[in-house]
């Protein structure tokens, strides 16, 4: 399988397009590697998201939202988000156990948000990150 430059990179970053369509509420803006630190037999990835209200609105009170971290379609855990104030960004991350020996971009990470309360079908685009 080819794989191309933009994966060299690790970050999957979102499209024009899709930012723009997104702009009714919170979005995964951006995905990093912070650090890596190195065992035996594991390497420890801390990944950091920011989360953006796109939206031209602060988000009511009462909203319980999540920032779902996800493998192939599984939920490995998830991180809480507070309510945002327009243009307002808040910052999560997530330690990732991987083995030392796996393959370099064999295994990607979605991180996707998950409203809750109250449930709103005005949710940004999700973004990955693959290692």
């Amino acid at each position: 399988m080819i794989r191309t430059t933009v994966l060299a990179v690790f970050v999957a970053a979102q499209l024009p397009g899709v930012a723009a369509a997104a702009s009714c509420g919170p979005t995964v803006t951006a995905v990093t590697v912070h650090s890596v630190t190195p065992t035996r037999y594991l390497n420890y990835y801390r990944v950091v998201a920011t989360v953006t209200n796109r939206g031209d609105q602060a988000q009511a009170a009462n909203v319980l939202q999540f920032v779902d971290i996800n493998q192939y379609g599984d939920r490995l855990d998830d991180r809480g988000i507070p309510p945002l104030a327009p243009g307002q960004s808040y910052t999560v991350s997530y330690t990732w156990r991987r083995a030392v020996d796996a393959g370099k971009l064999t295994t990607p990470l979605d991180l996707r948000i998950r409203p809750v309360v109250p449930s709103s079908d005005c949710v940004g685009a999700a973004s990955s990150i693959t290692f």
